[in-house]
């Protein structure tokens, strides 16, 4: 049969024409001429065939055309700014507004901005920058100032059991006869400042070590790019099952409102004697299950729109939708032989490893060199003053030390030096042997993780293509399914309340058209994702966090 203006009329006759002339139901009544239809009955089932009508049309609707499926136009969001990341949201905010459409490119271009991951790579990438500047300096010498201020206070007992002999006659002042005893009280205050200049001649491990910080930021920026390919993934795999979720709740309502007609028309033929009371209670039980499913369907659309809203670091109140129509992607450009030579050809992720590798090598040179002299210039100059007290100064036993102290003293003077030193580690214990060991064994183990990585990204393109593939034949198969099962559902409608066919013969039908719809959803979203799993191999990212990231969700070669 054709569309529903085609079977109408003969549906509609064969009902009036069988209901009217004799019944085909078991239950009472079966086999005996029912009444006349008056004008009301009439009209119930004119109402009840245009009802039926809607409901295919809405079936029909629910799927997505080549082209995609008709949505709500995206807007953009109020207000993304996230939280801070140290803060927690309140009460208040926690309070869920309508949700807020957003398409992919808004859903991409909010995610590289707000995620807290790919923040904290560019955290990461600002931070071994700064190590390769502080590296680079150890070329230039080291200037430093300095400055010391201080004050001492000091007792001071002189006893001499000898005294000074011969030396001075007793008239001299500096005369200390034997036994001679002193004591004084000094207070010092003083101040130096002055200039102080080194500068390595000769360091085998500052080049190491700059080589290795250089490799290291390297890295960090490759695995930023990657992470943005990374994320791209994830945005896209998250914000496709958000449409399936969101598809997969319009096509229960379809069917909770498609069983609800349906059960009305089984209570309605069962009052006319055409059906059995088990047909029935068969399609309340329908009923409910349908309405279980949309309940699930509903917490599902819930929870993705939560995931969606957890990646994108979004607002406490601000749930996102996906605003975009389901579009499907087109066909992957490249046979699988020439996709995987494309995703080795300046991968990230690999090119991460080789530069982590290139790091732990420079530094264990870094740590080797350790084992070499070191040749240094320094050069200081400087200026001191001090000045010193002394009172409380005390004689006995003829005197001793007292004569020549000074109550006040004030000291000024400058001295410089340069030279040249030389280091070398002689012995360590084989410390800095296996130190170098160390790091050149974690160098081994990188490559063996660039191996296992090659060996993980050709599987996972080898998945995603032949997911791809596999993707669109069953897209195909599931159109020709749609299309049958659709026929199918209204001639075995049509044929129920025409008493030609059971209920079981409906709810078969039915539930075949379901399946098919389903099918066809999930084919549809599948390619979409094994589409975006290519692009998560090969799609071209900057390393650079400061520059623009594009949302294109298509790659060509």
């Amino acid at each position: 049969m054709g569309g529903s203006g085609t079977v109408r009329p003969l549906a509609r006759g064969m009902l009036l024409g069988l209901a009217l002339a004799f019944g085909l139901g078991s239950g009472p009544g079966a086999g005996q001429p029912l009444p006349a239809a008056s004008g009301d009955d009439g009209r119930r089932l004119e109402r009840r065939w245009e009802e039926l009508d809607r409901q295919i049309r809405a079936l029909e609707e629910l799927l997505p055309a080549e082209d995609g499926v008709l949505a709500n136009p995206s807007q953009p969001p109020q207000d993304t700014e996230p939280l801070p990341p140290l803060a927690l949201p309140e009460a208040a905010s926690l309070r869920e507004g309508p949700p807020q459409a957003l398409s992919l490119e808004q859903t991409l271009a909010i995610g590289f901005v707000n995620s807290p991951t790919l923040q904290a790579r560019r955290e990461e990438v600002a931070a071994r920058l700064a190590e390769l500047q502080s590296q680079m300096g150890t070329y230039w010498p080291r200037l430093s100032a300095y400055a010391a201020t201080g004050t001492d206070q000091a007792s001071t007992s002189f006893f001499s059991p000898t005294g000074s002999g011969t030396l001075f006659a007793p008239s001299n002042p500096f005369f200390i006869p034997p036994g001679g005893r002193g004591s004084l009280n000094t207070n010092a205050n003083g101040v130096a400042t002055g200039l102080q200049l080194r500068y390595e001649l000769l360091d085998f491990a500052r080049t190491p070590k700059a080589r290795a910080a250089l490799a290291s930021l390297r890295s960090g920026r490759l695995a930023y790019a990657d992470a943005l390919r990374r994320l791209q993934l994830t945005l896209s795999e998250t914000y496709y099952l958000l449409q399936r979720a969101d598809q997969l709740v319009r096509i229960r309502e379809a069917v909770v409102r498609n069983d609800l007609l349906i059960l009305q028309d089984s209570l309605d033929l069962k009052q006319a004697g055409l059906v059995p009371r088990l047909d029935v209670l068969r399609r309340q039980a329908i009923e409910s299950d349908g309405q279980e499913q949309l309940i699930a369907a509903l917490a599902d659309q819930a929870i993705a729109r939560r995931r969606l809203a957890a990646l994108l670091n979004l607002p406490p109140q601000l749930t996102p939708a996906a605003g975009d129509p389901i579009r499907l992607q087109p066909r992957w450009p490249l046979d699988l032989e020439a996709s995987l030579v494309a995703s080795y050809r300046d991968n990230p992720e690999l090119e991460a490893l080789l530069a982590t590798r290139e790091a732990l090598l420079q530094q264990k040179d870094a740590v080797a060199a350790g084992l070499l002299p070191k040749l240094s210039l320094f050069a200081a100059a400087g200026a001191s003053a001090s000045n010193a007290n002394n009172w409380n100064v005390r004689v006995a036993d003829g005197g001793c030390c007292g004569a020549t102290v000074a109550t006040s003293l004030n000291t000024y003077g400058s001295d410089w030096s340069v030279g040249l030193a030389v280091s070398w580690l002689l012995f360590d214990a084989g410390t800095t042997r296996g130190q170098a060991r160390a790091l050149a064994r974690r160098g081994a183990a990188v490559a063996q993780q660039y191996a296992a990585q090659r060996n993980d990204i050709r599987l996972r393109i080898e998945q995603a293509f032949f997911g791809h593939e596999a993707s669109l034949a069953r897209l195909v198969a599931a159109r020709r399914g749609v299309k049958a099962s659709l026929e199918a559902f209204r001639d075995a409608r049509l044929r129920y309340q025409a008493g030609l066919s059971s209920e079981l013969d409906l709810s078969n039908t039915q539930e075949r058209l379901i399946s098919s719809l389903v099918q066809r959803l999930e084919a549809t979203v599948n390619v979409n994702v094994t589409y975006a799993q290519l692009l998560r191999e090969l799609l071209p990212m900057p390393t650079d966090p400061e520059a623009p990231v594009p949302s294109r969700l298509q790659w060509t070669p």
